[in-house]
C-alpha cells in the first residue's frame, strides 16, 4: 500500500475514498458472489463443453463477440414463433406494416443484419420487382448498376458489390454531385447531421435513391422516426446491437416501392441474388419485439445505469498511481458511457496491447475495446482506398458500459486494477 507522501493530495484522497470498495474486492467477496450469481459453472456452460470460453464483454456490441444479449421479450417472441409454421412472404409483409407504424416510414422489412439490408437495398435499386432482372443479377447488363459511395469505401461494401453493383467513390459533396450519371442506381452514405442533409438534397435533385447505413444508430430510438421524417429513401439499423434483438437480424425501412423491391430480391425467393441472406420466422418476430420494446425504453434511466457501471470501475482503477480515466459518450454510434483508461506506456514498459492480452488470457476472460479487430480482413482499406501517411491512431483501452451484465463491472474493475498495479510495480 502506497504511503500518503508518495501520492499527490488529490490522488490520495481519491484512493482513500475507494478504500472500502477495494478492501471488499481484495477480500474476494464480490468476485465469489458474482461468479455464483452471474456466471454459470463451467460444467453447466454450453460453450465450455466445446472448449469455448465465454467472456465478460466490455468491448461493446461487436459482431465477432456475438453482438448484444437478447431482451427477455425477444427470447419469448422467438420461442412462440418457433412453435408454428407460417408463410414467410406473408409474415414479412405483415411485419413490414407493423414496422411502418412504429417508425413512420412507408414500409419495412427484417433483414439478415444491417449488411444484409445493404445487399437487398442495392438489388432493389437495380432490378426492382422485374422477375427477369432479379434472376439476371449479379449480371447487371442493361441495368443501372453504379452505387456512389459518399465518404468512400467501407469494410462492409462487399454486401453491395456481391449484387453486381459497381462502386463509385465520392469523398465529399462536390464529388457526389459529379459522380451521379445515368447509370447511378443508388447513393450510399453513413453521414449524419448536416452532411446527411446535404447528401439527401443532392440525391433528391438527381432523383436517385439514397441509402443511409446507421447500423449502430439505436439508441436513441428517436432515430427510427427521425429518418422517416427527413424523407430518406431507405435506412437501416442492426437488430443485434443496441436493439438487443436477434444477433443475425437487421431492419430496412423507407419507401414502400423500394422495400417491396428489396423483399422481391431476397429470401425466400428462389433465384434472387439475396436468397442466401435468410431470416427465419424467429428472427422476424424477435426483431419486431425488439423494436417494440425499444419504443418503450427509458433511455435516460438506462444511461444512468450504464454510467454507474463505469463510475464504479473508475473508483477502483484510479487507486493505481499514474492511471488516468475519462468517461465520454460517442456521438457517431454506440452511444453509451465509455471509459478510457490510460497510463504512461513508455515509462511503465507496458502497452495497451499488453493489458488487453492479459485481460483476455485471464479468468474470467475479459474483452475490452482497443484498436485491435480480430474480425477485420487485414487488407481492407476504407475511404478512398489510398495509403495515407498520417500514422496510426493512438491505441486506447476503453470499456463500453452497455454490454456489461449486472455486477460484472466489479470483476472488470478488480482485474484491471490488479493487472495495472502489477505492471506499475514491475517497472518501479
Amino acid at each position: 500500500m502506497p504511503s500518503s507522501t508518495s501520492l499527490p493530495r488529490r490522488s490520495f484522497l481519491g484512493w482513500a475514498s475507494a478504500l472500502p470498495v477495494v478492501a471488499y474486492l481484495e477480500a474476494g467477496a464480490v468476485t465469489r458472489k458474482l461468479s455464483a450469481a452471474v456466471r454459470q459453472p463451467a460444467a453447466d456452460n454450453i460453450y465450455a463443453r466445446l472448449g469455448v470460453r465465454p467472456c465478460i464483454n466490455a468491448r461493446g456490441t461487436w459482431t465477432y463477440l456475438s453482438g448484444s444479449l437478447e431482451l427477455p421479450q425477444v427470447r419469448e417472441a422467438k420461442q412462440q414463433a418457433a412453435m408454428h409454421f407460417v408463410d414467410i412472404i406473408e409474415l414479412q409483409h405483415a411485419a413490414g406494416k407493423r414496422l411502418a407504424e412504429l417508425s413512420g416510414a412507408e414500409y419495412g422489412m427484417v433483414t439478415s443484419g444491417a449488411a444484409g439490408a445493404l445487399a437487398s437495398a442495392t438489388a432493389a435499386c437495380m432490378a426492382g420487382t422485374d422477375p427477369a432482372k432479379i434472376w439476371q443479377l449479379p449480371d447487371t447488363t442493361g441495368m443501372k448498376h453504379e452505387v456512389v459511395m459518399h465518404g468512400g469505401r467501407i469494410a462492409f461494401d462487399s454486401a453491395i458489390r456481391l449484387t453486381g453493383a459497381k462502386l463509385v467513390m465520392a469523398m465529399n459533396h462536390e464529388e457526389l454531385k459529379n459522380a451521379i450519371n445515368p447509370n447511378t442506381a443508388m447513393i450510399y452514405t453513413t453521414a449524419l447531421g448536416e452532411s446527411l442533409q446535404q447528401a439527401l438534397a443532392i440525391a433528391r435533385s438527381a432523383q436517385v435513391p439514397l441509402l443511409l447505413d446507421d447500423a449502430a444508430g439505436i439508441p436513441p430510438i428517436e432515430n427510427l422516426r427521425k429518418y422517416s421524417g427527413m424523407g430518406i429513401d431507405m435506412y437501416t439499423f442492426s437488430g443485434g446491437k443496441g436493439l438487443c434483438g436477434p444477433q443475425c437480424s437487421g431492419i430496412l425501412l423507407g419507401r414502400k416501392s423500394l422495400i417491396e423491391a428489396a423483399m422481391a430480391n431476397t429470401s425466400p425467393f428462389e433465384g434472387a441474388v439475396c436468397r442466401p441472406m435468410k431470416v427465419g420466422k424467429e428472427e422476424i418476430m424477435g426483431c419486431l419485439a425488439a423494436v417494440e420494446a425499444a419504443t418503450k425504453m427509458d433511455l435516460p434511466a438506462m444511461t444512468r445505469l450504464w454510467q454507474t457501471k463505469v463510475d464504479r470501475i473508475v473508483k477502483v482503477v484510479k487507486t493505481v498511481p499514474g492511471v488516468d480515466t475519462r468517461i465520454t459518450i460517442p456521438e457517431d454510434g454506440n452511444r453509451y458511457p465509455t471509459l478510457t483508461v490510460s497510463w504512461d506506456e513508455k515509462a511503465w514498459g507496458f502497452t495497451v496491447a499488453d493489458c488487453e492480452r492479459q485481460l483476455r488470457d485471464g479468468e474470467p476472460r475479459i474483452e475490452v475495446l482497443t484498436n485491435s479487430n480480430p474480425s477485420l480482413v487485414p487488407v481492407v482499406r476504407e475511404g478512398d482506398g489510398k495509403e495515407h501517411s498520417h500514422g496510426e491512431e493512438r491505441n486506447q483501452l476503453q470499456i463500453v458500459s452497455m454490454t456489461l451484465q449486472a455486477g460484472e463491472e466489479w470483476i472488470v474493475a478488480r482485474r484491471l486494477r490488479e493487472v495495472l498495479n502489477q505492471a506499475r510495480k514491475k517497472r518501479a
